[in-house]
């Protein structure tokens, strides 16, 4: 009598176990969960609905870098220039905003310039139809914090649109810019014009933690009557820790208008 007893408890234990069924693992079962599918990161409510995120949608990073670009125009004399550079970001769900800008000094054959380039502010949303394709639009301006006297003294305002597509560890990527051009002519020396630039390229994650991608790049140049910028370029990102990740880029010139060589190494922290 005792050993049925025994096995009537167990069986109704058994049974009340295998009736609770939580797959999204918040606490509430699955035939009372108003909500289901809520991240593990949520903290939720009697209905199995979010009533607080235990991390914060809100996201920056700090990026500084240092940068290289030789120049060797036929009709100029061969310059190096160095430059070091400050990007911040803010990220909230699919939005970013962006802030950079960077210092440079110029050494060529008797001759030598020193000064801040053009700093940038922007903002972008993405859009992910689907799990591996995205589609990015941004928007920005050009401040002029780059003084020259060829008169590149107002903001310039530029537009983008890229897109991703993802599969296993490859991805292709395509984007297109156009740039609002709004200094001003010197008559009989320079014209400037709004300008297009596109890129397309092939990218891998070789690992978890580092990705990789080559891309070709054509682009007009501000100045009227000058041919376009043609490049071909690597890039490749290293997450370091959470918080941590560095990146590098090198672009080699395939026109005479754009620079012969040009490398950067970065340094980002994530929070």
């Amino acid at each position: 009598m005792k050993k049925m007893l025994l096995f009537m408890m167990l069986g109704l234990l058994s049974t009340s176990l295998f009736a609770y069924s939580d797959l999204d693992m918040d606490g509430v079962d699955d035939s009372i969960d108003q909500c289901p599918n809520t991240p593990l990161t949520d903290l939720v409510d009697i209905n199995g609905c979010t009533k607080k995120m235990l991390i914060s949608p809100h996201h920056y990073d700090i990026i500084v870098g240092a940068n290289y670009t030789g120049f060797n125009y036929a009709s100029l004399n061969k310059t190096d220039t160095y430059s070091s550079s400050l990007q911040v970001d803010y990220y909230y769900k699919q939005f970013s905003l962006q802030a950079s800008t960077s210092y440079y000094k110029t050494d060529g054959n008797g001759y030598s310039e020193n000064g801040m380039n053009d700093s940038f502010i922007g903002a972008s949303y993405q859009f992910k139809p689907t799990k591996s394709l995205s589609f990015r639009l941004g928007a920005g301006a050009l401040l002029p914090t780059y003084n020259t006297s060829l008169n590149n003294n107002n903001t310039d305002y530029t537009t983008s649109a890229n897109i991703s597509y993802t599969q296993g560890k490859a991805n292709i990527f395509g984007g297109y810019n156009y740039t609002m051009i709004n200094d001003d002519d010197i008559a009989g020396t320079v014209a400037y014009q709004n300008t297009n630039a596109f890129s397309g390229g092939l990218g891998y994650y070789l690992t978890n933690k580092l990705y990789i991608s080559g891309a070709y790049n054509t682009a007009d140049s501000i100045y009227v009557g000058i041919e376009k910028i043609r490049t071909v370029s690597a890039y490749g990102y290293y997450s370091i820790n959470t918080h941590w990740f560095s990146t590098f880029s090198y672009a080699y010139g395939l026109s005479d208008s754009a620079s012969d060589n040009a490398t950067s190494i970065k340094l980002g922290y994530y929070f």
